[in-house]
């Protein structure tokens, strides 16, 4: 973090000559008058402040580059209509003169190829690294690991300094010794950081891929800094200029023509560094920066685990294509080079000691170096080129290409994470059309309404803002506060009882809350409580199958000895699940009932229902209670007490059979009410089954009292 807040500085003063992009890049500031271009960079940065917030809301990875392009293009291009409609002689075909038509195709061409582009080599060249090093890289490293931080380092440092000097005033003094030499200094660069990384190994003891993460992240914050603050400030500062220029002309704003944009302006460097360091506060506070991360690190991770997003029929085709694909094309190679490619991809088998939980890290040092080097040399081309290349596009698809070649995508992984990427993808493509319909919209609201109209826009951008900031300080506090359930490290039977008691009490406590405003919602037809039911039944759900996935790895963790608290868990597991689908078909089909319109239940059926939302409430809070305090020995008192809530259940259902004989007329609420009935009996019978699975586990596990301990008038 420090050396990326570093790099974030350094890149805020090589970041000057990307501004010209907001200036003239996207369409021909002299045929528009002050007036014009003050609506179009007004409506661009309203715009941009309230889409880009609602992506880190998401959590999703967004680019600034594409949003800025398109807002620009959608305000510029709504400007230039209403400049054709009021005018006598011009007619659509003229629309052509007002927009940089080439520099705007060319910018949203480069930012597409990119995405090939940035995939491909990355992928590239993590599987030329991996071929040559493996995943046991340690000691290939001491033989040829020289050459890597060589090379590595030489293509960071030469693309991040050589190239991004091109941009500060720096550059005209070193003009004449740099240009016309690059070959000689990118071959004296390989020598020199070779040396030094023969040395740095060989001599200081350290590993090189540890500088080559710490120089690469220099180098991508750079990079990055250099190239996303035209998208932070470049409209502001290109408002300010001109302002400045309009007023030193005293003509009037209608009248004046901003062709003083098309000529170069210097960077206020007060400016830059000012920008500069709040973009480095956002990367050291925003809770919504990290979010964004989880999900890159998300799709690119090296191990199995939970993922967040749901596999689609376009990513099902796609690995099943590639997998075929691959198959065939291993077929083709010989038997002896396909068993050596096959030992370079063996993973390491990395054993953690039982009583310790460790955060894995989500790939090695070798994929983290390709990672930076490829998507710093990458973005450091573009900066030095004026393309306003997307940075958030360059270093995904980097770290999605080298996951690909890295073998990350398994078969059990693969379908979640191509359908993450195209649900970025698609992302994008969404900030292009929305930036550039919103921004549109913005410019021609103020163009009807002028300054009343900015005023109300602005103060809707601020309780926009304002109001997602609370909702997302919101949500965060609640998935804090509430019972997230925990995996189970132990490898005892005693062990795995008392770690998975809070998940007991918090299944109990949620189950509780989940029933509960299920009965209330069917019984008050509200739709609003009945959505919130159906959510918190999906994350509950989604926990539990997390529980169940965990299996593997938690009987892998086991002694030898305690191999019996496996059959605990499983079954422990699997109670919960039953819980969860009984809780889930309630929700589903009390919300169905309600949103399509059917006939409210009827009083005796309302009330019945209640009684039994009370019971159930009465039930989740002793369980929650006994699991909270690890009073287990109460379970059996639980359980007597439950047996008649079934047999209460089991009344209303035979309550219900003489109704529909005599009285019932709705098909629909005959079959709602013995459904949730039925379902609360299946949901009472797991619950009694984990109830009696702990007891019978925890009375084992007592200590019989020696004879000493019992009274005398018993023993």
């Amino acid at each position: 973090m420090i050396v990326a807040s570093i790099g974030i500085f350094v890149g805020a003063v090589f970041s000057s000559g990307m501004m010209e992009v907001a200036r003239k890049g996207i369409f021909v500031p002299e045929h528009f008058m002050f007036n014009e271009i003050m609506i179009i960079f007004m409506a661009v940065m309203i715009t941009d402040i309230l889409l880009l917030d609602f992506f880190n809301t998401l959590g999703m990875p967004t680019s600034t580059t594409v949003s800025i392009v398109f807002e620009l293009l959608g305000a510029a291009v709504v400007m230039a209509l209403i400049k054709v409609s009021t005018s006598e002689t011009e007619t659509l075909a003229d629309i052509s003169k007002y927009i940089n038509s080439d520099k705007a195709l060319m910018i949203i061409s480069g930012i597409l190829l990119s995405v090939v582009i940035a995939f491909t080599i990355g992928a590239l060249v993590q599987y030329i690294s991996r071929l040559i090093f493996s995943f046991h890289y340690n000691e290939k490293m001491k033989k040829f690991g020289f050459l890597f931080g060589g090379a590595a380092l030489t293509a960071i440092t030469y693309f991040i300094f050589m190239k991004g000097l091109k941009g500060t005033p720096y550059y005209s003094d070193l003009k004449g010794i740099l240009e016309g030499n690059e070959l000689m200094i990118i071959a004296g660069s390989l020598v020199v950081w070779s040396l030094f990384s023969f040395i740095y190994m060989n001599i200081i003891k350290k590993n090189i891929l540890v500088l080559v993460i710490i120089i690469g992240t220099f180098g991508l914050a750079l990079a990055f800094s250099g190239n996303d603050l035209v998208n932070f400030i470049g409209v502001p500062m290109a408002a300010y200029h001109s302002y400045e220029a309009w007023s030193a002309s005293g003509m009037d704003a209608t009248a004046y023509s901003m062709g003083a944009l098309s000529k170069k302006v210097p960077t206020e460097p007060l400016l830059l560094f000012l920008a500069g360091g709040v973009m480095v506060l956002t990367l050291w506070f925003s809770k919504k920066a990290k979010r964004v991360t989880e999900t890159e690190i998300g799709l690119s991770r090296q191990d199995e685990g939970q993922e967040k997003f749901q596999p689609n029929l376009l990513s099902r085709t796609i690995v099943r294509g590639a997998t075929k694909a691959s198959k065939a094309l291993s077929h083709l190679l010989p038997e002896k080079t396909r068993k050596k490619v096959e030992k370079q991809f063996e993973k390491p088998v990395i054993n953690v000691r039982k009583d310790k939980n460790y955060e894995l890290p989500a790939f090695d040092l070798i994929r983290a170096s390709v990672n930076l080097m490829i998507a710093g040399v990458l973005i450091s081309i573009a900066t030095s080129l004026k393309l306003p290349l997307s940075t958030t596009y360059v270093t995904f698809m980097v770290a999605m290409g080298t996951s690909l070649a890295d073998r990350a995508w398994g078969r059990e992984s693969a379908v979640y994470r191509v359908a993450g990427v195209f649900n970025v993808i698609g992302g994008w493509f969404f900030t292009a059309i929305s930036a550039f319909v919103a921004a549109a919209t913005m410019a021609y609201i103020i163009y009807i309404g002028g300054p009343a109209a900015i005023a109300i826009l602005l103060f809707f951008a601020i309780v926009l803002l304002v109001r997602n900031y609370i909702n997302y300080k919101k949500t965060s506090k609640e998935l804090k506060a509430e019972d997230s359930l925990k995996k189970s490290e132990s490898s005892s039977i005693q062990g795995v009882i008392e770690e998975s008691a809070d998940n007991i009490a918090a299944v109990a406590k949620r189950s509780n809350k989940i029933f509960s405003s299920a009965i209330t919602g069917l019984s008050k037809e509200d739709l609003k409580e009945l959505k919130k039911c159906k959510k918190g039944i999906a994350k509950l759900s989604s926990e539990v199958d997390e529980l169940r996935d965990n299996i593997f790895y938690f009987i892998k963790n086991l002694d030898e000895s305690s191999v019996g608290a496996s059959n605990f868990y499983i079954n422990a597991v699997g109670y919960l699940q039953d819980m969860t689908q009984s809780l889930e078909y309630i929700g589903k089909t009390n919300y169905k009932h309600v949103n399509n319109n059917h006939k409210k239940l009827k009083f005796n059926q309302i009330k019945d229902l209640l009684e039994i939302q009370k019971h159930m409430g009465d039930l989740f809070k002793k369980i929650e209670m006994t699991f909270d305090d690890r009073s287990f020995e109460n379970i059996e008192q639980i359980l007597d007490n439950e047996k008649s809530l079934l047999e209460n259940v089991s009344d209303k259902i035979q309550k219900q059979v003489s109704r529909t004989r005599t009285e019932e007329s709705s098909p629909k609420n005959t079959t709602l009410y013995f459904g949730l009935l039925m379902e609360t009996k299946d949901l009472i019978n797991a619950v009694m089954d984990l109830l009696e699975l702990y007891y019978k586990e925890y009375d084992s596990s007592v200590p019989a009292p020696s004879l000493e301990e019992i009274p005398e008038e018993d023993q």
